[in-house]
């Protein structure tokens, strides 16, 4: 690996989707699917993919989130109607299916991946990794952990359907992605509904990590309150970096606040949209740079007065790809690049640590139960 620092934990990729809808297998590299797709629609759709298990151990990737995710149907645009929902029914059998693509990919390639779903398994994977290293001479190989978590929970049509998501594999869930009837979402704002605190309820009864990112802010808030569990931002950014920002998709400095008081965890997301508020790929890669991506995490540890709350969620493969993150990066295995801007900017090696694996391992392992 050429990552010689530390390991890297990633809280937010779309694994599953691209299974689903492109048939990606992310056993082979990047490059090898980047080459399958030349010349198909998959990548004026979703840009050429960043992800690959050769990449995860080159650059020390020990753990993703990997995501349950479906677009409901009025979102669709070239998504064929099949990968679409149009009502909660079909996002439950959306979400069944990646689940089942989940299962596979670990059943079928447990050298490559591994489901997390207690601390003993999470302990037992980043053992493994410790002990192969971060050395490029290495003949070992660890496997990637994954965790499931759901991104829009319209999948979930009651809250005594979460025993059985839980006994799947997920344990974080995320409300929202657009707005649905338990709260608003990205460009769709509105509270959290009765459903919604019905949900949220329910959801601590299990010990799911509810994850804020999508919500809008008001039901955000309103979470923060409420929500008794662990809290997190899987895949979200500083709003007040973001020049004449007016949405509801990133955070304010008093949700960030907020979060950080509830000991929650911020993941940041390096895709040039939310580094550089209007940018189009037409506008090329290098007006945005991995500095743009630390501003992110420097802003928020400056909030923090620390860097125990920031961490990284890439959200790689969720709709963007090669051409649409900051010059320097060419798949998953660059993220270690930020390395030494932060340590230009005073974050010490611990500090560092911090923010690649350790904010994230610390908060993943607090919420994950015992035994299943």
């Amino acid at each position: 690996m050429e990552n010689e620092s530390t390991l890297i934990i990633d809280a937010h990729q779309d694994l599953a989707w691209n299974m689903q809808v492109y048939n990606r297998d992310y056993t082979r590299s990047a490059a090898h699917t980047r080459k399958a797709e030349q010349g198909t629609h998959v990548p004026d759709q979703n840009g050429d993919t960043l992800l690959g298990w050769p990449e995860y151990q080159k650059g020390g990737i020990a753990l993703i989130i990997g995501s349950l995710f479906g677009l409901p149907i009025r979102k669709r645009h070239e998504i064929p109607e099949k990968f679409c929902y149009a009502d909660i029914n079909q996002a439950y059998d959306l979400y069944s299916q990646q689940c089942d693509l989940y299962q596979r990919l670990v059943n079928d390639h447990p050298d490559k991946f591994q489901l997390i779903e207690t601390k003993d398994n999470l302990d037992a994977l980043i053992g493994k990794w410790k002990e192969q290293g971060v050395d490029s001479q290495s003949s070992q190989t660890a496997p990637t952990g994954i965790i499931i978590s759901i991104e829009g929970a319209e999948c979930i049509r009651n809250p005594d359907e979460l025993a059985k998501w839980q006994q799947r594999g997920v344990r974080i869930i995320g409300p929202a992605w657009a707005g649905n009837h338990y709260c608003g979402g990205t460009d769709e704002p509105g509270p959290l509904t009765p459903a919604g605190f019905e949900l949220l309820e329910a959801m601590a009864d299990f010990g799911f990590v509810l994850d804020l990112s999508h919500m809008d802010s008001q039901a955000a808030l309103q979470a923060l309150d409420f929500y008794p569990g662990q809290i997190i931002a899987s895949h979200s950014n500083a709003a007040a970096l973001l020049k004449n920002y007016d949405g509801n998709r990133h955070l304010s400095d008093n949700l960030i606040k907020r979060i950080i008081e509830r000991d929650g965890v911020i993941g940041v997301i390096p895709f040039n949209k939310f580094l550089l508020n209007g940018w189009e790929v037409r506008d090329g890669r290098d007006i945005v740079t991995l500095e743009s991506f630390t501003a992110h995490i420097d802003y928020i540890c400056q909030i923090a007065g620390s860097p125990e709350h920031i961490a990284i969620g890439s959200d790689f493969d969720g709709g963007f790809g090669l051409q649409s993150v900051p010059a320097g990066i060419d798949t998953i295995a660059d993220l270690y690049k930020i390395t030494p801007i932060l340590a230009e900017k005073g974050y010490t090696e611990n500090d560092i640590g911090a923010i690649l694996a350790n904010n994230w391992f610390r908060t993943i392992k607090s919420s994950l139960p015992d035994v299943i």
